[in-house]
């Protein structure tokens, strides 16, 4: 398998699915994303971590991470290895001090688990290929004056929450993640 590091961009809320979460991965050495639609506590589990909140007592991810550093089992890698009719499919490359093992694992909870052990998350050109959004070109000359987008942290803080939903969700079907991510930063900031 040719494999492709991953970074985690963001989560965004899902409107298109209730309580559901688009989650962001982004090509290491491109400009492809991916997005993967995970659970509330999938999400909650990531964004977690994500934001280094300890959670007083220990979610399902730190209590795994306790067992396997309990047993010397480290999680060497996460990787995505199938896209089938829109459900990904991941494995846990595990190790101990005798064997290296494969686990089969929801790609939610191995990304979940990926941060926590601080190890590195794969993909493959062909799923890519697949399911990947192409970014365009972030270094492409700056636009001018008139066609620069006005700045949105004024213009979201004005907006009432139900505003907000509706232009959340109007920019994840336009799949403008950033934009997405800043309406959901400001939604949060307000509950």
């Amino acid at each position: 398998m040719n494999k492709i590091k991953l970074n985690i961009l963001g989560l965004s809320y899902s409107q298109t699915n209730r309580g559901a979460y688009a989650l962001i991965l982004s090509e290491e050495q491109g400009k492809r994303r991916i997005p993967i639609i995970i659970g509330s506590n999938e999400a909650q589990a990531i964004a977690i971590q994500l934001e280094n909140i300890q959670p007083v007592r220990p979610l399902t991810h730190d209590l795994f991470l306790s067992l396997a550093n309990s047993f010397n089992i480290n999680l060497v890698e996460v990787n995505i290895y199938k896209l089938d009719e829109g459900i990904f499919y991941s494995e846990l490359v595990c190790e101990n001090n005798i064997n290296r093992i494969k686990i089969d694992s929801r790609t939610s909870d191995a990304i979940a688990l990926a941060i926590r052990f601080q190890c590195p998350i794969y993909t493959t050109e062909d799923i890519l290929q697949k399911a990947g959004i192409i970014i365009e070109d972030e270094n492409a000359s700056p636009a001018s004056e008139s066609e620069r987008p006005k700045d949105t942290t004024d213009e979201l803080s004005s907006l009432s929450i139900q505003e907000l939903e509706k232009r959340l969700q109007e920019a994840i079907d336009n799949e403008n993640y950033e934009l997405a991510s800043e309406i959901r930063d400001e939604i949060s900031q307000r509950e």
